[in-house]
């Protein structure tokens, strides 16, 4: 029984990942507000209430494809070790922004919801809210192994310095979404790191975030 009920969560998690696959790619194409349930639910071979199944609305659609965005990002910290000057978290979040940059649409679809996150009514508002607590969090304790290993400076709010990472990090996406990929992602986050590290770095620690 207990094998059989891990391989229908796990049957049901694909069609899940295969639904999201392909609204993501119907929003990036014509548009959220363009794109019909019934629409999406075909390129899957499902009926309008097969796909409610999984996602009541389109709305539940939107957030959990905006959710991904938020999981890249966790699966790249949890797999990132340790640098040995402290500049692991600089360099963590030049990955993360490198895997944005390859999946535009991810991108787009979340810059999408941010505006709705504003509304505290809106479920956006509560998953934004806990997820980027966790990021933030997440993105602290890594600058906080830089000051208990005497690579980092211990006179520093790195709380405040992860918000402020974060939110360089994601005004420079919403530029980029609405120049349609103009401008260097990827080389303007590292430019703005790179200006960070001899702020946060004690005395003797290089001053580079080349591997």
């Amino acid at each position: 029984m207990g094998s059989t009920k891990r391989g229908s969560y796990a049957v049901g998690r694909r069609r899940r990942d295969e639904i999201l696959d392909a609204a993501a790619e119907k929003f990036a194409e014509a548009g959220y507000s363009q794109t019909s349930l019934a629409e999406i639910a075909r390129t899957v071979g499902l009926t309008t209430p097969g796909l409610t199944h999984h996602f009541p609305t389109k709305q539940h659609l939107l957030l959990a494809i905006a959710d991904r965005r938020f999981d890249v990002a966790h699966e790249i910290a949890d797999s990132s070790s340790t640098d040995a000057d402290g500049l692991g978290p600089l360099r963590m979040m030049i990955r993360i922004t490198a895997r944005f940059a390859e999946q535009p649409a991810l991108a787009q679809l979340f810059v999408l919801v941010s505006a709705e996150a504003a509304d505290p009514s809106s479920p956006a508002h509560s998953l934004y809210q806990e997820r980027y607590a966790r990021v933030v969090g997440e993105l602290t304790e890594a600058f906080q192994l830089g000051v208990a290993e005497g690579l980092l400076r211990a006179d520093l709010d790195y709380v405040d310095i992860a918000r402020e990472c974060i939110a360089v990090s994601d005004g420079v996406q919403l530029q980029w979404v609405i120049s349609q990929g103009a401008i260097d992602l990827v080389g303007i986050i590292r430019g703005h790191l790179e200006r960070l590290i001899p702020t946060i770095t004690v005395a003797g620690v290089p001053v580079s975030l080349s591997t």
